[in-house]
């Protein structure tokens, strides 16, 4: 806590008052990460007609706000236990749209949209929290390291819409 209130150039005193303890103060964090993430989410247009086409898009987005906040995705991978719910908008907008997905047809009816919805989102967190070592771990990856990032998107994308669509 020292070394936060030194950078932020206030007083320890004043994060305790505010946060009362280091995980209240890193549950606060989170929760604004997460409120940034649902407001990129709420303000993407709609995506198109098709179910498949919204998880898609809300996807894409996920991913790209992630990738341009990496202190959150960070945050999120040491969260462990925490009791903030980070994720929860951002999972619950991909269950509906799954779950309209398998009303319409579009979507395997023997998938768990909440578990499709927490993997697809672990998928891109547990990448950009490890992207460097892997590509360093896997060279031809790390040969053309600057598009990696964007072939991975839509590698994952592809991955999780060709996983649950119906055949």
């Amino acid at each position: 806590m020292d070394q936060i209130a030194r950078r932020a150039g206030v007083n320890k005193q004043l994060l305790f008052y505010y946060f009362n303890t280091k995980r209240g103060l890193f549950t606060a964090v989170l929760a604004h990460g997460a409120a940034e993430l649902e407001q990129a989410l709420a303000d993407l247009p709609p995506g198109g007609e098709r179910p498949l086409d919204r998880i898609r898009v809300a996807l894409g987005a996920q991913f790209d706000f992630l990738a341009a906040h990496p202190d959150l995705v960070t945050l999120l991978t040491q969260a462990g236990r925490s009791d903030a719910r980070p994720f929860a908008p951002a999972i619950k907008r991909l269950v509906v749209h799954l779950a309209e997905g398998q009303g319409r047809g579009q979507v395997r009816d023997d998938l768990d949209p909440h578990l499709a919805a927490a993997q697809a989102l672990v998928l891109m967190v547990a990448y950009l929290g490890l992207e460097s070592l892997i590509a360093t771990s896997a060279p031809p990856l790390g040969a053309d390291e600057p598009t990696l990032r964007e072939r991975w998107k839509d590698a994952a994308v592809r991955l999780v819409l060709e996983g649950v669509a119906a055949r």
